[in-house]
């Protein structure tokens, strides 16, 4: 019954606060590869931790929203930041224009014309697709350099997250004119390359902060030296709060990597990250309920995530993934460290660090459900053998180390946690799967029924326009 009665009250609220004039403030925060199986995971883990709901998930007003670019039922994210951004399909690959290669205009574009601040902040580099989707027009994802020159250009306010992805100074770019990071500076940003000259930020300044040249670290693996995504929006909202308003998007990249690597724990806690940042927001529209609106969506699913596994029939065990400490990444390159320390390293002298990181055990009593069966032993074991062989002809070559060499071990160990838990997961790439999109505050109701992904960002222009 208090459930319904706080349904109710969030319904009145949005109700009322969705029918005034256009939002002064307008935040759309978009989680890479998050579709609704990401958000009901992370739900379902937070709930059977004592965390409660999502805020993204009580919000009001929702959407399933169609993901298709104009040339593929499955788009990539260059496509969907684009129509996300700029109200408009494109092809695959493709940022900022339409497939003639025509530029568009995007939201944030717009927000900046008419007397807006804009912010762009991400947890991967800032030149890609998403990001990029708000200020770029390229024909091409790839182009980082260039792109980053249109990061210069667009005159935004404040860029927080990952760098450039080592194209800060690509001098064989046709477009070269010289270290990015120094034409930022040449045109007035000012340019922090940590978190302590980010914090000491001031309102006023435009800002283009660099926590990682590349992509910034999964919050599983707690990189110390780096803001959690809740603090930087929280910065972004001292910074461009004005008499104007502002517009902020704010992505959590990382939910797609982890999508791609299969790795449910490491994402789920790269989620729970991204809706403290909205629960930022959402704190920030109590003191202007009627002048602010937040929008929570998704640019594609990554990996075909199911809550649901063969092994455990109707149980979804989500709690076991609390045990995995470290995302597989981590794991994978730790477990390379030790190879090439110990080329001769067994599997049994690997089972305790297994233990230790994902909670599985080898040993004890037959009914505890992180226990491994004889299968998924041999399962870990082979795989380990593969990488322990591949980690010995790379410590005995004389050649350059091969990157793109890969290893099976974490994978396998990942999944036999996954099994456990009741996860299944049905690619390692995007698919065509909806998104789900969710928004509170004025004019909220932009956000109903079944729409495109393009509806999000045509709907906002026209009415910042207004």
């Amino acid at each position: 019954m208090k459930n319904a009665v706080a349904v109710a009250i969030i319904f009145l609220f949005a109700f009322f606060a969705s029918a005034g004039t256009k939002p002064k403030y307008v935040f759309l925060f978009i989680g890479d590869g998050m579709s609704t199986p990401q958000r009901m995971a992370a739900e379902e883990f937070s709930l059977k931790t004592g965390k409660g709901e999502l805020a993204m998930n009580l919000m009001p007003y929702q959407a399933n929203t169609r993901t298709r670019s104009a040339n593929a039922i499955i788009t990539d994210s260059a496509a969907a930041a684009t129509a996300i951004a700029c109200g408009e399909k494109t092809d695959n690959r493709m940022l900022g224009v339409r497939p003639d290669g025509s530029r568009m205009e995007s939201v944030a574009e717009v927000a900046k014309k008419v007397g807006m601040k804009v912010g762009i902040i991400t947890t991967v580099t800032m030149v890609h697709a998403t990001p990029s989707g708000f200020y770029a027009h390229r024909k091409h994802r790839g182009l980082s350099y260039q792109i980053a020159l249109d990061l210069v250009a667009s005159g935004f306010d404040y860029f927080a997250g990952g760098g450039t992805g080592g194209k800060r100074n690509d001098k064989k770019d046709p477009e070269y004119r010289g270290d990015v990071y120094d034409l930022a500076r040449k045109a007035g940003y000012v340019v922090a390359e940590n978190r302590k000259e980010w914090e000491a930020l001031k309102p006023g300044c435009k800002s283009w902060t660099i926590f990682a040249d590349g992509a910034m670290g999964y919050m599983i693996d707690s990189p110390s030296t780096q803001p959690t995504l809740a603090e930087i929006v929280d910065k972004g909202i001292e910074l461009l709060d004005n008499d104007k308003g502002f517009f902020i998007m704010c992505e959590g990249g990382k939910i797609d990597h982890a999508g791609h690597a299969n790795d449910a724990a490491t994402s789920i806690r790269d989620i729970l990250a991204f809706d403290d940042a909205v629960k930022v927001a959402l704190e920030f529209a109590k003191k202007h309920p009627s002048e602010t609106l937040v929008i929570v969506t998704g640019d594609h699913e990554t990996g075909g995530l199911s809550l649901g596994f063969a092994g455990t029939g109707s149980r979804l065990n989500i709690e076991m993934i609390a045990k995995q400490k470290c995302s597989a990444d981590n794991f994978s390159a730790t477990v390379k460290r030790m190879l090439e320390k110990d080329t001769d390293l067994s599997f049994e002298k690997v089972k305790p660090f297994i233990t230790s990181k994902f909670g599985l055990v080898f040993t004890g009593d037959r009914n505890n459900p992180m226990r491994v069966s004889s299968a998924e032993i041999e399962l870990m074991k082979d795989a380990f053998d593969k990488d322990k062989a591949s980690v010995k002809q790379q410590v005995s070559e004389t050649t350059v180390y091969n990157a793109k060499r890969r290893y099976v071990f974490a994978s396998a160990v990942k999944a036999v946690l996954a099994a456990h838990a009741g996860i299944g997961w049905s690619s390692g790439s995007h698919t065509a799967l909806p998104t789900l999109t969710t928004a509170q505050g004025a004019r909220a109701d932009i956000v109903v029924g079944m729409q495109e992904n393009s509806d999000i960002g045509a709907r906002l222009k026209k009415m910042l326009r207004e």
